[in-house]
């Protein structure tokens, strides 16, 4: 039935929200920007970021209103490689199954690196 899926994030800075997701994060843009709608491509994951218009009411969801995980393979080596660029990490979880830290982007929406055990 579905073929494929995406999440959308709105943000209030579209330039510092991609230069986070793609310099920071190190993910590939997808479609070039214009001044409204870009793709990042994460693997298996594609991320809009929907910048809404200074003249619309609306404001970008804060931060407990979603997550996206990305999950890697040497858990430490990753978290120093996004310190290394200006990362900051809120908290680590240990379960039987996985490891996981969360941080935020630029807009406050939370992120996690997950690592299977």
């Amino acid at each position: 039935m579905f073929k494929s899926g995406n999440v959308t994030i709105m943000v209030a800075d579209l330039k510092r929200a991609v230069q986070f997701y793609v310099e920071t994060l190190g993910l590939k843009l997808q479609h070039g920007m214009d001044e409204h709608f870009v793709q990042i491509e994460a693997p298996e994951l594609t991320i809009g970021l929907l910048h809404l218009a200074e003249e619309q009411e609306s404001q970008p969801e804060k931060s407990g209103s979603m997550s996206i995980g990305f999950e890697v393979q040497e858990l430490e080596s990753a978290v120093e490689t996004l310190k290394s660029r200006g990362v900051e990490f809120h908290d680590s979880v240990e379960g039987k199954a996985a490891q996981v830290v969360h941080f935020s982007d630029p807009e406050g929406n939370t992120l996690y690196l997950v690592s299977s055990r």
